[in-house]
């Protein structure tokens, strides 16, 4: 089932009302956790897979949804709200809305057609682009059975004067470069949905859609 945008990035409208102007991306520095979370939560265990050709979100990757997460394709409408669905080079394309498994984020599919470069160069795109972050601490790693990037970072809101952690990968396939994003109402919030983001992680291969 594909979406409007405007349902996808409801829940962004939100946070660009209450999020003022933040830092400048560091590109190194004190991470404000580590690269590979030790959330204290138990491993998510998988319910599906999300990527495929016939899944709800057909994607350059596939990768396992945790128990309860629900799916959802993101289709721009033509709007000015398209724009939320935009960070640098990237698209939004899918979201996996954890609000069944009782939590309130999304981990949210982001793809570009970029197919040169690198996950790091990619993934820095990402997380530049949006100008309320900083504080990024990157590292090379390995997911699934991908190359990868990823980074720890945090948003700041002016209004409510707080940062929260966020989460984010970036891999390079045949189809294009691809951003698996956490983020969260806060950071406890984003720590317990942690476990559904190693999954993907772990479980992240190229599809051959």
């Amino acid at each position: 089932m594909r979406i409007p945008v405007r349902g996808a990035v409801a829940a962004a409208l939100a946070a660009v009302v209450l999020t003022g102007c933040g830092g400048a991306t560091e590109s190194s520095g004190k991470p404000p956790a580590q690269a590979s979370p030790a959330s204290g939560a138990p491993a998510a265990s998988g319910a599906g897979t999300v990527g495929a050709a016939g899944s709800a979100c057909p994607l350059p990757v596939v990768f396992t949804t945790a128990d309860h997460w629900k799916a959802k394709a993101v289709k721009l409408d033509g709007t000015a709200l398209d724009a939320l669905a935009k960070q640098g080079p990237f698209t939004m394309a899918c979201e996996i809305d954890a609000k069944p498994a009782g939590n309130i984020g999304f981990l949210r599919a982001w793809t570009s057609s970029a197919e040169q470069g690198t996950p790091r160069a990619a993934l820095e795109a990402f997380v530049a682009a949006d100008k309320n972050a900083g504080k990024a601490a990157y590292t090379e790693i390995t997911a699934g059975s991908l190359p990868a990037a990823e980074v720890v970072y945090e948003t700041y809101s002016k209004l409510l004067d707080e940062s929260k952690q966020e989460h984010a990968l970036a891999v390079l396939t045949p189809g294009g470069a691809v951003v698996l994003h956490l983020g969260g109402m806060d950071t406890d919030e984003h720590k317990e949905m942690l476990p559904a983001y190693e999954l993907a992680k772990k479980s992240l291969r190229a599809s051959s859609r």
